[in-house]
């Protein structure tokens, strides 16, 4: 392999692996901030429990993904500085910010909820992990509307051989980011609510902590619901934007071989990429993809033989990519509501079938969430701008393949390893449970009364 298919390798081994506990950061640490408001609110100690356990959970994801999405910056220095010559007046700017603002917020108030138990009052812990919950979303925008330009670029002028801002506002409101912001925060909350689900899923089936896991797992099935059903509807405007703006991608996305208006949407199909042709095409909805992509059952929608096949992404690997995706989408709602009725009913523990169900589905919210991040990125190429810079001119010159070969073998087994510390320190703390407070309880009521 060249340096180029090399680079992206890495690159995608490296931010795959970060974006295993990005999710679960941005979902958890808003589960944990409604766990400790209801304590302060009602004074049930059920939920200090709670927001302990799952708050210990959502530490150690936090901590490993701190260390993990350090190395992804420094990528653009050594295996794509053409990129970063390129574009680094424009794409450092929100990066910068992220830093600077949205990081200090998060790293400071986690370092007060951690160590402010007990020495600030309830409502200002409370508080801090708030304020840590929205400085995650508000890192996850920065760096989207960042991705958000790379997949429709804005606001710039091309002077000097390189791309230069001219209108900050445009980045901050192109409407790619904003999309991807929404579309890829609610796909955490729901990442971080079949979390949550399993771990009670687990307990309940041993008849742990009956109600503790109870009510763990009906605040996580109200949370998937309503979060499934807003990442469905998130994705249907993303689609449109994308449609718009990358029509390779919508055609890759839907193998969709010829320029159609009123175009079916194939519910079953399967590309045959060599052949420029669907090899299945069956069950198909009449105007279904015009009306999905621009909301206009009459619209029409551009096949992939209508651009040049050096400027068509890999079509298999974005049409299987979106179909798991929408697919795993459909399969969350579902899932969700069955949770929801059944939490709602009180009967949870009579269900042992669904609670193994719910524990071995813990996966596959992060499997969705990898598999987006293929359409969007793969389904992007062979531009790493969109229509301004494509990827083979945007690697570094001075990089040798046994270079990027040695980096790659090297962050492969630094991330295996944290992998591991990963799990282990996960399903330790997940099948032990909560701690009990009762010790503590008592004490702090001993003290009152004097």
């Amino acid at each position: 392999m060249d340096v180029v298919m090399l680079s992206r390798l890495q690159f995608a081994v490296t931010a795959g692996f970060h974006f295993i506990f990005v999710p679960l950061t941005l979902g958890l640490s808003l589960l944990v901030a409604f766990m400790e408001t209801k304590y302060v609110r009602t004074g049930d100690e059920m939920y200090l429990r709670m927001t302990k356990f799952w708050g210990k959970l959502f530490l150690i994801n936090f901590a490993l993904g701190i260390v993990t999405g350090i190395t992804l910056e420094f990528q653009f220095g050594m295996n794509w500085a053409e990129y970063s010559k390129y574009v680094g007046d424009i794409f450092g700017a929100p990066l910068a910010i992220e830093a600077t603002l949205a990081f200090f917020l998060e790293s400071t108030f986690i370092g007060l909820w951690i160590f402010g138990w007990d020495k600030i009052s309830k409502k200002l812990h409370a508080a801090s992990i708030w304020i840590v919950s929205i400085a995650a979303s508000l890192s996850a925008l920065w760096i989207l509307l960042a991705n958000g330009w790379m997949q429709k670029p804005v606001g710039y002028v091309l002077r000097n051989g390189r791309a230069e801002m001219v209108d900050f506002g445009a980045l901050v409101t192109n409407s790619y980011g904003w999309s991807k912001f929404f579309h890829t925060v609610l796909a955490g909350y729901v990442v971080a609510a079949f979390f949550v689900m399993g771990i009670s899923a687990y307990h309940l089936l041993r008849r742990n902590e009956i109600s503790f896991f109870k009510a763990s797992f009906r605040m996580a099935a109200t949370f998937g619901l309503v979060t499934s059903l807003l990442v469905f509807i998130s994705g249907d405007f993303h689609a449109v934007e994308v449609s718009t703006t990358q029509p390779t991608k919508l055609a890759a996305m839907e193998a969709l071989w010829d320029t159609q208006r009123g175009a079916p949407y194939n519910l079953l199909a399967f590309p045959d990429v060599e052949n420029e042709r669907n090899s299945v095409e069956a069950i198909s909805i009449p105007k279904g993809l015009s009306l999905l992509a621009y909301h206009d059952g009459n619209a029409e929608v551009k096949g992939l033989k209508d651009f040049p096949k050096e400027l068509r992404p890999p079509v298999m690997a974005t049409f299987l990519s979106f179909r798991s995706m929408a697919a795993l989408g459909m399969l969350f709602m579902l899932l969700s509501l069955i949770a929801w009725l059944l939490a709602r009913k009180g009967v949870l523990e009579s269900y042992p079938l669904f609670l193994k169900i719910m524990l071995f589905a813990i996966p596959l919210p992060y499997l969705a969430n990898q598999v987006g991040w293929i359409v969007a990125e793969v389904g992007r190429q062979p531009w790493i701008v969109y229509g301004l810079l494509k990827t083979s001119d945007a690697v570094s010159k001075a990089v040798t393949p046994m270079q990027v070969i040695g980096s790659l073998v090297g962050f492969t087994l630094l991330y295996g390893f944290l992998a591991i510390v990963d799990i282990y320190l996960l399903t330790k703390t997940a099948r032990k449970g909560p701690e009990d407070e009762s010790p503590i309880v008592v004490k702090t009521n001993k003290i009152a009364g004097n």
